[in-house]
């Protein structure tokens, strides 16, 4: 393991970029997403029951809220319990911190066609990484957000450190691990077996497989139209759930360059995709930012690029209007902020580069 961990690592890896000095205080921290990823992993199993769509696997991590956030957060609020590694459950007592605030960029919006060009070009010339039988996918990441917390009859805005999430995954998805302070003990969960009815988990949109990947199509209007197909009836609108669903795929899997250069050009005719000056991931990292305001929730998720190379750093979802809860949540609160730090082939679980 390196001495750093702050410091990119290489192998057979992707990094993103070199990392300045990280002021963990004015970062944001979540915890509750891991929560929450069970929570909407479960949503999208019960509305496609019917057509016996694919259980949940919690391997993906959802970085970004889903347009169905708000729902969350009041559930929150109300007293949904929360997992814990043994198998009990109880309140998410590591929400204590300040309420994580950022300021809004400039939004262009007839700029995001023209960036995500450059960033599908960008994706497509980058190397392919590649693996040997029996290794793992191995994602590292730093996280943080904030969210509502209910204690007797007083609801509060509330966020927990910046931490750094941890996974490895087998190709086939049959075999994982989870480390997440905060969600897991500190030598981590498996995330192999059946789900919760008892049936080996199969990949999908939600939570794909690195095998799942390389099945999908590359071609951007094919891609848009399997996208739209399988998300329809999740979230409040089918553009926003879309976005989030390449979004969640940029910053939670490893595609291949190809596959990546195909989510940005569908990105780009998702209608509302917008750019926006600046952003800075939950590394420190300051970079330019594609995104879309989810008006239904009054918040904007951005995915975050280096200026330079269009390198994908992370993403984050900040408040920017209305939150729907009577105002607890004011704009320019960071609701979810996730950066990418490693991505790797590894040669077993709790194994890094």
């Amino acid at each position: 393991m390196n001495p750093d961990p702050n410091q990119p690592r290489t192998a057979n890896r992707q990094e993103t970029g070199v990392l300045p000095a990280i002021e963990e205080h004015d970062l944001p921290p979540g915890r509750h997403q891991f929560h929450k990823e069970r929570l909407m992993n479960q949503i999208h199993d019960d509305r496609l029951a019917a057509a016996a769509r694919p259980a949940r696997n919690p391997f993906l991590r959802k970085a970004i809220l889903l347009p169905a956030a708000t729902v969350l957060a009041g559930a929150l609020a109300v007293g949904v319990l929360l997992l814990t590694p043994g198998g009990g459950a109880g309140p998410d007592d590591r929400a204590t911190g300040p309420v994580l605030t950022t300021s809004l960029g400039t939004v262009d919006a007839k700029g995001a066609p023209r960036l995500l060009d450059r960033i599908s070009l960008a994706a497509a010339g980058a190397d392919a990484p590649h693996s040997r039988a029996g290794q793992y996918v191995y994602i590292e990441s730093r996280s943080a957000g904030t969210h509502l917390r209910t204690v007797g009859d007083v609801t509060s805005v509330v966020s927990v450190p910046l931490h750094t999430r941890q996974t490895w995954m087998s190709p086939d998805g049959l075999k994982g691990w989870l480390i997440e302070p905060g969600t897991t003990e500190p030598e981590g969960i498996t995330l192999a077996g059946p789900d919760e009815t008892g049936n080996t988990p199969k990949p999908h949109l939600g939570a794909p497989t690195l095998d799942y990947l390389a099945a999908l199509p590359t071609d951007p209007d094919a891609l848009l139209r399997k996208i739209y197909k399988e998300t329809e009836g999740q979230g409040r609108t089918k553009d926003q759930q879309a976005f989030t669903t390449i979004g969640d795929l940029l910053g939670g899997s490893w595609p291949s360059p190809k596959l990546t250069a195909a989510l940005y050009k569908a990105a780009a005719k998702i209608p509302g995709v917008v750019l926006v000056d600046s952003a800075t991931d939950a590394a420190g990292r300051k970079g330019v930012a594609v995104a879309r305001y989810d008006e239904t929730g009054g918040q904007r998720t951005e995915w975050i690029f280096d200026r330079e190379t269009y390198t994908f750093l992370g993403e984050r979802t900040v408040q920017v209007g209305d939150d729907g809860q009577g105002g607890l949540i004011k704009p320019g609160t960071v609701v979810s902020t996730n950066a990418v730090m490693v991505r790797a082939f590894v040669d077993d679980i709790k194994v890094t580069p």
